[in-house]
């Protein structure tokens, strides 16, 4: 027998999904015009005639940027730093948060350690000691100098460490009893067990790596050193015609400043499209099961 919903539930569904429905669109209208704007004509994204459809539909200014060395150098520096930061960054936070998840018998520095942690959430040295340090190290102008100075993050070593924390006990003695050690039971239990929470700190880090662009422009001395959000942070605030022959007439017919730089975003937006469908099924329930410790 199939009860009916109350007409107050009812109406509030409606509009709790009418108002999702419209933010979702929202969100993703910029997307969309983006899109759109990249495969237009130049002359049409110059008069303001795109909207969310092309006009003048060509490929031109994807073409473009294709055979543009210093886009594809730039997109490959971000490729390097996106495996290597999130490699680097996901091997420390497992090694930092299981340490950390134990009890105070078991650890006996662990309370120590995790307020030592915290307290760099709360206070920072600042940009220029920062920035020093990298330099002293010998770090400028390499891939090093963006992978290190991030690679592990308290709010993701919190996350994991709260999700082994409420992982059974049970497991860990009993592999114990088996005669396994610290790092048998870490990489074979925990390990396995954790991968929604994984996945979690994982998508975090590897958005922060594709997206972050103020610390290739910091420390890249050389334009051709930087990573490809730094890359585009510099043509979007100037034109970016420099990229376009100006003896190439017909090349210049079909695109612009405007549809070359909107088909070099799309370009650098569409590993994170492609990657987050994949990792959005552990995403929910990493952060749910990895915030709240009873």
């Amino acid at each position: 027998m199939t009860s009916r919903l109350p007409t107050g539930r009812r109406l509030f569904l409606i509009l709790n999904y009418t108002f999702l429905t419209t933010l979702s669109f929202l969100c993703i209208l910029p997307l969309i015009h983006i899109l759109a704007l990249s495969f237009s004509s130049g002359a049409a994204a110059a008069a303001g005639e795109v909207s969310l459809w092309p006009v003048d539909f060509n490929t031109a200014a994807y073409e473009n940027i294709m055979n543009k060395q210093e886009y594809l150098t730039a997109f490959w520096i971000s490729v390097k730093r996106l495996v290597l930061g999130t490699s680097i960054s996901l091997f420390l936070t497992i090694i930092t948060a299981y340490p950390l998840s134990k009890e105070p018998r078991a650890f006996q520095w662990r309370t120590w350690y995790t307020w030592f942690f915290v307290f760099t959430i709360l206070f920072s040295g600042g940009l220029i000691p920062w920035y020093m340090t990298i330099r002293t190290l010998g770090l400028m102008d390499t891939i090093w100098a963006l992978v290190l100075p991030g690679a592990l993050s308290v709010f993701n070593v919190i996350l994991l460490l709260n999700f082994y924390r409420g992982l059974p006990k049970e497991l860990d003695e009993s592999a114990r009893m088996d005669g396994a050690g610290h790092f048998r039971v870490l990489w074979s239990i925990y390990v396995p067990l954790s991968m929604p929470a994984l996945a979690t700190v994982g998508l975090f880090t590897l958005v922060g790596h594709w997206n972050s662009w103020f610390d290739g422009l910091v420390l890249m001395n050389r334009p051709e050193n930087y990573p490809l959000q730094t890359f585009l942070q510099t043509i979007v605030i100037m034109r970016d015609m420099r990229f376009i022959s100006s003896e190439d007439v017909e090349l210049l017919r079909k695109i612009s400043d405007r549809t070359s730089t909107a088909a070099q975003i799309f370009v650098a937006s569409f590993p994170i499209l492609l990657i987050y469908p994949f990792l959005q099924r552990f995403f929910i329930k990493g952060i749910v099961m990895g915030s709240v410790k009873e």
